[in-house]
């Protein structure tokens, strides 16, 4: 689709309005005032939208707010849900079963809004468990007996709470934690592509330097990926979850059609409506405020997201946008293999800290690669 933003007018933009009264975004139309323009309040409406949902917050319709906006207009009950493999059903309505199911005691994984394979699953076992028929559609039989059923699961959603206590459980060493670094694109995909410099190669170079530093400690480290190679999203998932990974950690650089937009962001899972991975959350803060003071980049902050590397997994996955190569002053710190050690040893320090637990900690920033070596060594003894 095109993208919509100030200035423009027509049908698509007709059919935004619509949509952002129908949240109470836009104020009721004005007699005789027109009802295609891409005006400043619409801008407005569309940014508060943005923010609301956990979007880049642009004010411009482009693909993924126009695909958020037409999610976010079911409702539970408005149609009945079901497994699509070629298009999968996706929207807030598929977001509340997935939280009832939850409730109840049934593990549809990270309720991200796509009705999925493992959602189908929760839905016939709930449907096995009180004797409706085990279709795994959501249609009305099954809706009036999830509306009907009090909670099962009290004190926060199972599958949240089974990743704090895995944590609490793991202890502060390194040895022995499987940790998978994901670089972003490569083989044929060169990802973003700026002056010669190809985001496939700085974060296979970027997650070597980390995998170096994390073996030295004791970690097994593997890639989701080889040199010259791109598995899709769910394949590198799938690699990871197969492999019994503790985190995942993914590694991408971004772009923008300005020249001026630059910094930091980190991503863990989150719905933007509360459901979040509270482990991911907190390894993405530790990350980002560690390469934030190390390499004094802007901070474009901490996001939740339902991106399929982080719906998909079934452990705490953070993924870490190092820059915009289209930025000269973040292209030019790329370039820099300093800059990228400085990356890794923030990367890795954050991951101790996130198994220390608070305890023994040191102030972010301070923490080298040698202490966390000389810990370990100590620890050994």
């Amino acid at each position: 689709m095109q993208l919509l933003h100030a200035g423009d007018s027509g049908p698509a933009v007709a059919e935004v309005r619509s949509v952002l009264r129908e949240f109470g975004l836009l104020p009721p139309l004005a007699s005789g005032a027109p009802d295609d323009r891409y005006d400043a309040s619409v801008e407005q409406a569309v940014q508060a939208f943005q923010q609301g949902r956990g979007l880049i917050t642009d004010g411009i319709v482009g693909p993924a707010t126009y695909r958020a906006l037409r999610e976010a207009r079911w409702a539970l009950g408005d149609r009945m849900l079901g497994l699509m493999i070629s298009a999968p059903m996706a929207g807030d309505d598929v977001l509340a079963l997935q939280e009832r199911l939850l409730e109840l005691g049934y593990d549809t994984g990270r309720p991200g809004g796509v009705f999925d394979a493992q959602t189908e699953r929760a839905l016939r076992s709930f449907q096995r468990d009180y004797g409706l028929i085990q279709d795994g559609i959501c249609g009305p039989a099954t809706l009036r007996a999830l509306r009907q059923l009090g909670r099962k699961v009290t004190g926060g959603r199972p599958g949240l709470l089974r990743e704090q206590e895995r944590l609490r459980r793991a202890g502060p060493r390194l040895r022995g934690k499987r940790i998978v670094i994901d670089p972003g694109h490569g083989g044929p995909e060169r990802g973003v592509t700026v002056a010669g410099v190809a985001e496939a190669d700085l974060m296979w170079d970027l997650a070597r330097r980390l995998e170096g530093r994390m073996a030295a400690t004791g970690m097994d480290a593997l890639l989701s990926r080889g040199e010259h190679t791109c598995p899709a999203e769910p394949d590198r998932a799938a690699f990871a979850n197969d492999a019994g990974a503790d985190l995942l950690l993914s590694l991408h650089t971004d772009a923008n059609r300005s020249m001026h937009a630059q910094g930091l962001a980190t991503f863990h899972f989150g719905t933007g409506h509360g459901v979040t991975s509270t482990v991911g959350e907190a390894l993405a803060g530790l990350i980002h405020r560690e390469l934030i003071a190390r390499t004094r980049m802007m901070d474009c902050g901490i996001q939740p997201r339902t991106w399929e590397m982080l719906r998909l997994t079934r452990m705490p996955a953070v993924r870490i946008e190092v820059g915009y190569l289209t930025n000269m002053g973040d292209r030019r710190k790329l370039l820099d293999p300093v800059f990228r050690d400085v990356v890794a040893e923030g990367i890795l320090v954050a991951v101790k800290r996130l198994y220390l637990l608070g305890q023994d900690d040191q102030p972010t920033g301070t923490f080298t690669f040698s202490d966390v070596l000389a810990r370990e060594l100590a620890r050994a003894e």
